[in-house]
This record gives C-alpha cells, structure tokens and sequence, in this order.
C-alpha cells in the first residue's frame, strides 16, 4: 500500500529560505571561513543547499550520530557513529541538521564538539519542533521553518529510508482516517 504524502512546504519555499538563512550566516560570517559538520543521513540534502548559497569560504565534514537503534523512539543513549575527518580546533563550526526535535542528540553532539576546541559553535537546521524540545538548553541560531508535530519527509527527511528524495517537505499521513 502506497502511503499519502501531504505537502507541507512546496519546493519553492523551502529554496527561498535557504537562500534567506544563507544570506544571513553569510553575514554572520563575514571574513571567515565557515567549517560545516553535516549530520548523516538527513542533512546532506540541506547542508549542500546550504553551502552552494554561502557567499563566505566554507569547509565540510561529515558526522552520524544515532540514538535510536532498531527502535522509532529514541533511547536516550547517543553513539557516534562515523566521527569528524578533521580536527576543529579553532574552527568556525556550524552544525547543520535536518530536524530538531527533543534536542537530545544535539545537546550532546554539541557538548563533545565543544571539548574539540573550535572558536565558536552555532547550529542551523532546515525544520524546527520546538514543542517537542527536551533538552532546552540547545540553541538553535538559525532555523528555516518551525513546523508542527507532525512526522515529515522529503529534502532528506525519510520514512524506512524512503521519501528522502523528494523535493518538498511532505506529512506522511495514515490510510484510512485522520
């Protein structure tokens, strides 16, 4: 069976607020060089959009954290997966990600960033559920959309690792009702 995708955000308004949250990190770093961490999976798709607006020098590197395991809820333990290439040791780091939610998994990605010895840290995420935020202590300096609690896809964002390719933000909606 086929599932329902609603879209929540056309393709259209997700690249106008790239291009408006890179006009503003751009800004922001002005005379420096921005080295992205990208958060696998999900991330690519936004960090690459991201990066190909930035008027500002940029470098790239790539992490996978997990907290979840083999189940849909996460645990609550973060693992990293596949660790930074490079040292950030006075680096201009932004982490980019897909989508924050209980900002379990930020809060400690950016605790054990922080012990690497970067000038500074700031985080940029293309979807925002702020009520859903555990951890909040985790900051987020740049946000394209804040959205509902709903489950999304597309740009990235996947369903059992489909959907991601989709060029929208989708709502995965349940087959018969709601």
């Amino acid at each position: 069976m086929e599932d329902k995708i609603r879209v929540l955000l056309t393709e259209e308004e997700v690249n106008q607020k790239i291009s408006e949250v890179a006009a503003q990190v751009s800004r922001d770093y002005e005379g420096k060089t921005v080295h992205m961490i990208c958060v696998l999976k999900g991330g690519v798709f936004f960090t690459c959009e991201l990066a190909k607006r930035l008027s500002v020098p940029v470098t790239l590197d790539f992490m996978s954290v997990s907290s979840y395991g083999d189940d849909t809820k996460s645990s609550g333990v973060v693992r990293i997966v596949k660790d930074l290439d490079e040292s950030l040791t006075g680096k201009h780091v932004l982490i980019v990600e897909d989508i924050i939610d209980s900002g379990r998994t930020l809060s400690y990605l950016i605790e054990v960033l922080r012990q690497r010895g970067p000038a500074d840290i700031r985080l940029c995420t293309l979807l925002d559920k702020p009520e859903r935020r555990v951890k909040k202590q985790v900051t987020v300096d740049y946000t394209c959309f804040s959205i509902p609690d709903e489950f999304v896809v597309g740009y990235g964002l996947d369903y059992a690792q489909k959907y991601r390719n989709l060029p929208f933000i989708g709502v995965v909606e349940q087959q018969g009702g709601n």
